[in-house]
């Protein structure tokens, strides 16, 4: 998907300037959709809250942290039993990869196009209007990144009491409370600073590919002890003795078989659709590398730099690893498994050996914790920019009603000298009302829920923005885009996210309802804070 990039003067461009050529008069029958403005004349709450001192390694190194998380280890199971076959899973592996890279490209085509903090949420109210980007605000604030961190946390910790043997305690209230412990102390840690949590988040990122690769590693040997003497009983046999492609009977988690020859073409598509949901789940997070735009030091040209590198490296990272899986075990084995790694590892080499595997899961597993929760707070500090949220949700290194200097933010001019690197930048209020939430939906949720809920929630949003992407290319085709992947990109990724969308709303109706009603509550939230707004003549 190659882009089309612009002169390299608009490389250094601030996202958060205007990127636009001249635009006709504001039109206000648009609800609310932003004027061009300069970005000289626009409010410093407006102009950007964080410093950029942030490059294309840093912005990588968070996409990886995030994206490679418990969904590589916990995922190859379900796909597995929805696939006739290794070659099927391995190409559905392949399928999510791209769709992610598809929508990847495209908000990317939308970062570096339009200026704003948090996300989705500028694009949106630039397209479509003010009332959609507080949706998209509030969907994530309250349901998409609550949720996503409440999983996390909760198999960060059951990924420590599988290794021990415990793997039915998971709602007990001690398996809750530790969560929730563990929510807190990455908080904490992306509450220090930036800088803190970007060189922590190295340390991750490093954790991640060591623990693949070890995996992969025990594939190759396993290749080659089997290769060089094929009568050695070493790892799964069914690799060299059975095709690849070809239809075979599935083993489900229930002991149930699936007998592929058997099923209809409308029971295949669902089962291919079932593993797919499974792959984009591993795949999620590949849209947070817009939320640090506004801090990128060249974001037009690192934006690009780090998806186009993440999100490839990603791919080749997640289909060595379950070619592996298929070489360390058994194929009807990692049918019934939610804990893949741990049981190839634990297999080949044994229980003690799976201790530490799932020592390595659970800190790739707190990598993605800690880069959830970095981009969790911009959200927040974004809407409270716009006045959409309350303003102590604005406030950078400081936690309270009132910031340091006066009630308005100012906009960073330099990176911070070494004398004041004592000084947290984090919007740690932010990051407090993050934690709060999660919390919550860690004490009413479990895993199996919270996960559809944050695919709705995700997906709804990213099929408007990617369609408005669409329509912004025929409506605005004058826009100044330095990044510009082909149409085709778009057009994919809107038809497969809305399938998932409206398969996910079916599969799980009442989730859905929950979705919906905090739409709801979310609208009459705006149209109070609107009115509110009015009547101080604001």
């Amino acid at each position: 998907m190659p882009p089309e990039l612009e002169a390299e003067d608009d490389a250094s461009r601030p996202l958060l300037a205007d990127q636009r050529e001249p635009q006709p008069a504001h039109d206000p029958e648009r609800d609310g959709a932003p004027p061009p403005a300069a970005a000289s004349s626009v409010p410093a709450s407006e102009r950007g809250t964080f410093t950029r001192n942030l490059g294309a390694l840093e912005a990588f190194a968070i996409v990886i942290s995030i994206v490679i998380g418990s969904g590589i280890f916990t995922s190859p199971g379900s796909i597995d039993t929805n696939v006739p076959s290794p070659g099927a899973a391995l190409t559905v592996w392949l399928v999510g990869g791209v769709l992610a890279w598809t929508g990847a490209s495209t908000i990317t085509e939308l970062g570096t196009a339009i200026p704003g903090e948090g996300g989705v949420q500028p694009y949106l109210q630039y397209i479509f209007g003010d009332v959609f980007g507080f949706l998209a605000a509030w969907t994530w604030i309250v349901a998409v990144m609550p949720a996503t961190l409440a999983i996390l946390s909760i198999v960060f910790v059951e990924s420590i009491y599988s290794a021990i043997g415990v793997t039915d305690q998971a709602a007990r209230i001690e398996h809750k409370l530790f969560s929730i412990l563990i929510l807190v102390v990455i908080s904490v840690a992306n509450s220090i600073s930036t800088k803190a949590s970007t060189r922590l988040n190295n340390f991750f990122v490093v954790t991640k590919f060591v623990t693949i690769a070890a995996v992969v590693l025990a594939g190759i040997v396993v290749v080659i002890l089997q290769t060089s003497d094929p009568e050695k009983d070493v790892g799964g046999r069914d690799w060299f003795d059975r095709p690849w492609f070809g239809n075979r009977e599935v083993t489900n988690p229930d002991g149930s078989k699936t007998d592929w020859d058997q099923l209809g073409g409308w029971e295949i598509l669902g089962h291919y659709a079932t593993a797919l949901y499974g792959a984009l789940w591993a795949y999620s997070g590949w849209d947070k590398a817009v939320y640090i735009s506004a801090e990128l030091q060249s974001p037009a040209r690192q934006l690009p730099l780090a998806i186009n590198s993440a999100v490839p490296t990603i791919i080749l990272c997640f289909i060595a690893a379950n070619t592996a899986y298929y070489i360390l075990l058994p194929w009807d084995v990692v049918s019934t498994t939610d804990s893949v790694a741990v049981t190839a590892i634990t297999r080949l080499l044994g229980r003690g050996f799976g201790i530490v595997a799932a020592v390595l899961i659970c800190l790739v597993v707190a990598g993605s914790l800690l880069g959830n929760s970095f981009v969790a707070g911009r959200m927040a500090v974004a809407a409270a920019n716009r006045n959409w949220f309350p303003r102590i949700f604005s406030y950078v290194g400081h936690i309270g009603l009132k910031p340091r200097r006066g009630d308005e933010i100012e906009l960073p001019t330099e990176i911070p000298s070494p004398s004041s690197a004592a000084q947290s930048d984090a919007p740690i209020n932010a990051i407090l009302l993050s934690a709060i939430l999660s919390a919550l939906y860690i004490f009413f949720g479990n895993f199996r829920a919270l996960l559809t809920f944050n695919g709705l929630g995700e997906y709804s949003f990213f099929f408007l923005t990617v369609l408005g992407a669409i329509v912004l290319r025929f409506r605005e085709p004058e826009l100044r885009r330095p990044y510009k992947p082909f149409l085709l990109v778009p057009v994919v990724f809107a038809a497969v996210s809305g399938f998932v969308v409206i398969r996910g709303a079916f599969f799980a109706p009442v989730l859905a309802l929950v979705l919906i009603v905090l739409w709801v509550i979310g609208l009459g939230f705006y149209w109070a804070i609107k009115r509110l707004a009015r009547q101080h003549g604001e």
